[in-house]
């Protein structure tokens, strides 16, 4: 029987070895953030793979019309060379003005393609409704759609020929202001939360700067700034980023059935437990027979139909308890399983309480 291979991916990175990170790599700054822009906008320059007769696009465009002082009925224009687009973009953290940012645009319409399109000069606002963004430029697109030419041609295409990108096509108008030291400490929210590692934080932290952090929860650690840098609030943050923690791991299991991939963190523990397995292939094949009959009599076609059952012989097989996933890995491997068995089997030691880690299934 015919099997489709699954990529498998096991990760493991044993806590006695595993190098720290320090702490700008865990965390970040409470109050030093991204916000997200959005606006929409007219990609002119399509060579007739715009929109084909959408209302928006002619409305829009001849509303840009009237900024040049032209006024210009929308049932008289084509959008073949035009799209609607709308464009997203992140400004990030203490953005000045004059700041170039990047952004995607998307066809909201029926276009087929935004190659060799530009983007015409469009607003881009923030959740208040000011707009923080202007953006133009050329649209860069990572695919294509092509075919020959006239009826019956056959098309390619290749990725996503109506998404586009315009690198550094945003500049900042108004800033954003962001406050992280304003009352006397700066609050670091872990990026992946764990009791554990908020508690090495904070001790790591006081060692250098005694008494000064707390570890508020999983997520956040409190750090008061010292008399010696008021007034320097930027030496002091950098330097809490660069000290070295050493983060802890859940034990956990994740599988992605869409694609095949199973990963595991280096605490995965595995209880002695006997797996059995094996496979049933049921085959059903039709054919169709011919039949002929006395002469003078019309040829017959009698379809038929078999169906073969074969099981594979299954046997119990003992994995030890191991101490690392390494060990657990192997173990599971031996057992001579493909990917989409090996998520069943996980999934069933788990239910019976043989697998020592949290299981995530997408």
């Amino acid at each position: 029987m015919k099997r489709i291979c699954s990529l498998i991916v096991l990760i493991a990175c044993l806590a006695s070895v595993c190098e720290a990170g320090r702490i700008k790599d865990l965390a970040t700054l409470e109050g030093s953030r991204d916000n997200q822009l959005v606006g929409y906008g007219l990609v002119v320059g399509l060579a007739g793979d715009g929109d084909s007769s959408s209302d928006v696009t002619l409305n829009s465009l001849a509303n840009s019309m009237k900024n040049f002082g032209l006024t210009v009925d929308a049932s008289t224009l084509r959008a073949d060379n035009v799209a609607a687009v709308m464009i997203t973009a992140d400004i990030p953290p203490f953005a000045r003005e004059g700041t170039r940012i990047n952004v995607t645009a998307s066809s909201i319409g029926d276009a087929e393609s935004l190659q060799g399109g530009v983007l015409i000069k469009s607003s881009l606002m923030g959740a208040d409704q000011q707009v923080y963004a202007v953006a133009q430029g050329p649209i860069q697109v990572g695919g294509f759609i092509g075919g020959a030419a006239g009826p019956g041609g056959a098309t390619v295409q290749k990725n996503h020929p109506t998404v586009g990108m315009i690198s550094n096509g945003a500049i900042v108008e108004r800033e954003i202001n962001m406050n992280v030291s304003d009352l006397g400490y700066v609050n670091w929210l872990l990026i992946n939360p764990d009791y554990s590692t908020a508690s090495r934080m904070a001790e790591a932290i006081n060692e250098i700067y005694p008494h000064s952090t707390t570890a508020l929860d999983s997520a956040a650690v409190k750090v008061a700034i010292p008399e010696i840098y008021v007034g320097r609030e930027v030496d002091f943050i950098s330097s809490i980023g660069a000290i070295n923690v050493n983060p802890d791991t859940p034990a956990r299991v994740v599988i992605n059935e869409r694609t095949g991939v199973i990963v595991a963190t280096s605490e995965v523990r595995v209880s002695t437990v006997a797996i059995s397995h094996g496979a049933l292939t049921i085959s059903i094949t039709s054919n169709l027979n011919v039949s002929q009959p006395n002469a003078f009599s019309e040829t017959a076609v009698t379809p038929s139909t078999e169906t073969g059952v074969t099981e594979m012989a299954g046997g119990f097989k003992i994995i030890n308890e191991f101490p690392t996933i390494q060990q657990v890995a192997a173990a599971l491997n031996a057992v001579g399983v493909t990917t989409r068995e090996m998520m069943s089997i996980l999934q069933e030691m788990k239910s019976v309480g043989a697998l020592q880690a949290e299981l995530i299934i997408k």
